[in-house]
This record gives C-alpha cells, structure tokens and sequence, in this order.
C-alpha cells in the first residue's frame, strides 16, 4: 500500500485503506440481504466505475439475485458535462422487479436522476441506489440521494477502487484523494 500516488502533476494520498473498504462492502451487502430478503433483486451495475465495487458487494450477496450492466457518462476528465451520455443501454427487462443501482459514486445526481427516470419508465416496481461513494453537498437531483451509502465524503476528487482520472488509476486497491 502506498501512502501517495502521481498521475502527470497530480499528486494523491491515501483516503481509504483496503480494510476500511471491505469493512464498507460488508456494511452494505449486510444491509441489502436484510432489505431485500427473499425477493431476488436485480442488481444493476453502472459501468466502469462501479465494477471493483460491485464485484466485491456481490461475493457477499446471499440471495437470489441477477445482475445487469449499463453504462452511463457525465464525466471528461475532473468535471461533469451536464449531459448524459448512453454508452452501454439496459438490455434486461426490468417491468415489476426491484432493483437496486449499484454505482462507485454519486456526486450531482445527474447520472443517477437519468437512470432512476429510464427504470422506472421501464416499469420497475422499486429503484434503490447502493454507492460505495456520496457527496452530499454536490446532489442536485434529490431523488438520486443513495439509500444504501458506503461513505460520504467531501468535496475532494478521488481515484482509485474503480474511480479514475481520465481513465487511470481504477486499478488501485485502495482510494486516494487529490493532495491540495
């Protein structure tokens, strides 16, 4: 583990340790076989961001349950569009299921507020969001505001355990913060 990763200029350091991170996945896969038992659930999975996280959360998921992939985009580089862009469209029938979003961070809602609109159009009987990650103080879409939190955090830009920069950084097994 180190305590400070580089990307070009940029320097991080260390935000969350492997065990804070698992200690967080347990948490919440706690909580969703509590909530969810008995009536399979289908796990929706935002691409590419929220793979490491949802990877780990479904090892500790005992029902049963599918899972689905989408993928949605906001983001270029440290700053959102303000549009969404489908990149990868849902290809699973949703009608009368309970689904619960699983997303690696939800900052504005932007991302969120469309997915949670094209699933319930689609005929889902109840959305729920499960991120590893929440800014509170960027939501700007209130029905996007996760039911199922890993960590709420601040305004600082984070990488690692799936979150990139442009990209890089997914890979790392820890999450790192940008170093003012």
């Amino acid at each position: 583990m180190n305590n400070e990763v580089q990307y070009g200029e940029r320097v991080f350091t260390l935000s969350m340790s492997r065990q804070e991170i698992a200690d967080i996945v347990t948490r919440l896969a706690d909580r969703l076989n509590a909530d969810y038992a008995g009536r399979n659930p289908l796990f929706l999975v935002m691409l590419n961001g929220a793979f490491m996280f949802a990877a780990d959360l479904m090892k500790k998921v005992n029902m049963d349950c599918t899972m689905s992939f989408v993928k949605l985009s906001s983001y270029v580089g440290m700053s959102s569009t303000g549009e969404v862009s489908v990149l990868l469209g849902l290809e699973t029938d949703v009608r009368d299921r309970d689904v619960v979003i699983v997303e690696d961070i939800v900052e504005s809602g932007l991302t969120m507020h469309a997915a949670l609109e094209q699933l319930r159009q689609a005929g889902a009987k109840s959305v729920e969001i499960c991120s590893f990650v929440f800014k509170p103080n960027r939501l700007e879409h209130e029905d996007a505001r996760p039911k199922y939190v890993g960590k709420a955090i601040g305004d600082d830009f984070i990488i690692g355990y799936g979150l990139d920069l442009d990209g890089l950084a997914r890979n790392l097994p820890e999450v790192y913060v940008l170093k003012n």
